[in-house]
């Protein structure tokens, strides 16, 4: 063999090893691409953080986060705000095994703004991929870290979410003066309290109250905001029972938006509510 054919071999084994290099760092860079998100987590090293090749809502590699243990973990940016506005943030999420490591509102994968309260519904359990909205007005504000979180201001989890096709927008100021409520009225309470089976259901009578109550509510408006705010509310009954509720240790057992989300959220993303009432029995 010549020297020209040698080097000719050599030349090509290096372009093959430059190659392999190249694959793997480039495969690397994708993976562990997260543009200007942060990672953080309360316990560390205990969460995965990556993009996602192989689970994606569309042509965008998704963002995972994968917590073998009970963790609150999150993606976050900095987002720069106006003062005293509204703003909406939408993102999908895939959810995976996400077990609560305590029955409590609020945990799970949801949107949230990092050192507060303040998220959206939060995502638990296996899930295909659905879309979830936030709602928050900036105060006084004028930046805040947005996160993607899987946990929660009050609670770990464990599991894994992806998350996909984030935007936010700011509200626009609007001289309309209708204003527009859904009035979810559930018919039956059928929840497990301290290993007590209890079953609780709204009787007619409830129903006529409730609904003269809104009816006064509507007038109400109208008369005390000498005619500024009309307020036009919708009434929707709901037959499949309230199963579950959340608690809190200083107010005890309430309805949190993750409990009855399951059978109000077709009705809201079909309409464009300002305020949503739900209303339940929860005595006798």
């Amino acid at each position: 063999m010549n020297n020209k054919i040698k080097n000719i071999l050599s030349y090509l084994l290096i372009l093959m090893v430059l190659a392999i290099c190249f694959y793997f760092v480039y495969g690397n860079y994708k993976e562990n691409n997260f543009h200007d998100f942060v990672r953080s987590e309360t316990n560390l090293y205990t969460s995965k953080f990556k993009r996602d090749e192989s689970v994606k809502c569309n042509n965008n590699a998704s963002y995972k986060i994968e917590s073998p243990d009970y963790n609150d973990a999150m993606f976050y940016k900095n987002v720069k705000l106006e003062r005293n506005q509204p703003y909406k943030v939408t993102c999908m999420v895939k959810t995976k095994d996400v077990e609560l490591k305590e029955e409590k509102s609020g945990v799970g994968a949801q949107i949230a703004i990092e050192g507060t309260t303040e998220r959206s519904v939060a995502i638990s359990g296996t899930q295909d991929w659905q879309k979830i909205e936030f709602i928050f007005d900036s105060k006084n504000r004028e930046e805040i870290n947005l996160g993607f979180r899987l946990g929660g201001y009050l609670g770990d989890v464990k599991g894994e979410a992806w998350f996909s096709d984030f935007s936010i927008e700011e509200g626009i100021a609007t001289n309309d003066n209708s204003w527009k409520f859904a009035c979810f009225i559930f018919e039956q309470t059928d929840v497990i309290l301290n290993g007590n089976q209890i079953n609780l259901q709204v009787t007619q009578t409830d129903v006529r109250d409730i609904e003269n109550m809104i009816k006064s509510f509507e007038n109400t408006c109208e008369v005390l905001s000498q005619g500024k705010m009309h307020a036009k509310c919708d009434t929707y009954h709901i037959n499949t029972p309230l199963d579950k509720l959340s608690y809190d240790d200083e107010f005890g057992y309430y309805v949190a938006p993750e409990d009855v989300e399951e059978q109000v959220k077709d009705t809201i993303s079909n309409n464009d509510y300002d305020h949503i009432f739900v209303i339940v029995r929860l005595r006798r």
